[in-house]
């Protein structure tokens, strides 16, 4: 196998796409600013590392230069992501990462024509955010071709990393967007809601600004999308109102890297019962003009290990030359099926 680089790989998913890669055969090599931090993996895995900052382009560029592709694991995107990309377009370097924020799909949607002048793939949203509702996404997109509409639900998070959590808070002040008429246009947390049968049982889900929104507009075409996730009746009541004075309150930077800095330290991730044990279900369904719908839907293992298990398999198929150059979504890249290598994974689909 070629070389490959995790950046970001003492995070808590960054440890856990190690483990899986290991367990796979792979020997990457793992990286990041904290050498304290690295060490003690690198040392369980039998694994070389490199200290690295992303702000030091130069000792950045020359890293990437002795792999073929690096997977980025370190957020929140919106400020990590640019000096990877940046990186990885001179030293033709495949990039990879498993961000779901929609600023950062835009972002690299519009390098597509670097992307490919520099001959790499650049895929984001390799893990739980994006591929399983990608997928889903391409799926009910293929069964109705004139489709103009598109909704995607999901059941909520057991619980998450502190990697998450700084990411939820970096965008909260952004506020929410819906996909209308192929543009995303500001939307109110929390609204509109709606009942949705996933594989399980029926449940209330409210909409949320998920990546979808940019990954699958690109993957359907389709112009109107609508992201939701299951949330308890009373969170959801009070999600406009907390979007707006927490939106606010975390409009200053100080603050906001405050709490950054607290989830850091006390917030850790579901624990390893619950990624063997955990599952979550999801819903996709498409409608055209005509009124006519279709609906599918799919179980996934717990999305923290389904993010490890995914992203190393996005990686093996990148360096084996599976994906095409340029900007891709991971459905785009592997196809609608991509999502069934993930052992546990399986579609249910419903008209």
């Amino acid at each position: 196998m070629k070389p490959w680089m995790i950046y970001g790989a003492y995070g808590y998913t960054g440890a856990l796409i190690a483990e899986v890669a290991v367990q796979r055969g792979h020997t990457p090599v793992l990286a990041g600013r904290s050498e304290e931090k690295l060490r003690p993996l690198a040392e369980r895995y039998h694994l070389p590392y490199r200290v690295l900052s992303l702000d030091d382009a130069d000792a950045l560029e020359t890293a990437l230069g002795e792999v073929d592709a690096v997977c980025h694991a370190a957020g929140p995107y919106v400020h990590t992501a640019s000096p990877m990309v940046t990186a990885c377009l001179k030293t033709g370097t495949h990039y990879l990462d498993i961000t779901g924020e929609i600023a950062v799909f835009e972002q690299h949607f519009a390098l597509d024509e670097a992307a490919r002048k520099a001959g790499i793939t650049l895929l984001s949203g390799v893990g739980f955010d994006v591929v399983p509702s990608d997928c889903l996404a391409a799926r009910v997109a293929a069964q109705m071709p004139d489709a103009t509409h598109l909704e995607l639900a999901f059941t909520a998070l057991s619980s998450t990393s502190a990697g998450t959590a700084k990411s939820m808070l970096e965008g909260l002040p952004r506020g929410s967007v819906r996909r209308v008429d192929g543009k995303l246009v500001p939307a109110t947390l929390g609204r509109p809601t709606r009942r949705v049968r996933f594989d399980d049982r029926e449940r209330l889900v409210a909409a949320i600004p998920w990546g979808d929104l940019s990954t699958a507009y690109r993957t359907t075409g389709i112009p109107n999308i609508t992201t939701y996730m299951a949330y308890p009746r009373q969170m959801i009541r009070w999600m406009p109102l907390l979007s707006t004075l927490g939106g606010g309150l975390l409009r200053l930077s100080t603050l906001r890297r405050a709490l950054q800095r607290w989830a850091e330290a006390n917030i850790h991730g579901p624990d390893e019962h619950t990624r063997k044990t955990g599952r979550t279900h999801l819903w996709a369904e498409a409608r055209n003009t005509a009124g006519e719908r279709i609906e599918a839907r799919l179980q996934t293992i717990e999305p923290y290990q389904f993010t490890a298990e995914a992203a190393v398999r996005a990686v093996e198929a990148v360096l084996n030359g599976d994906a095409p150059t340029g900007t891709q979504t991971p459905a785009l890249a592997f196809g609608a099926d991509f999502v069934l290598q993930v052992p546990g994974c399986a579609f249910i689909d419903h008209r």
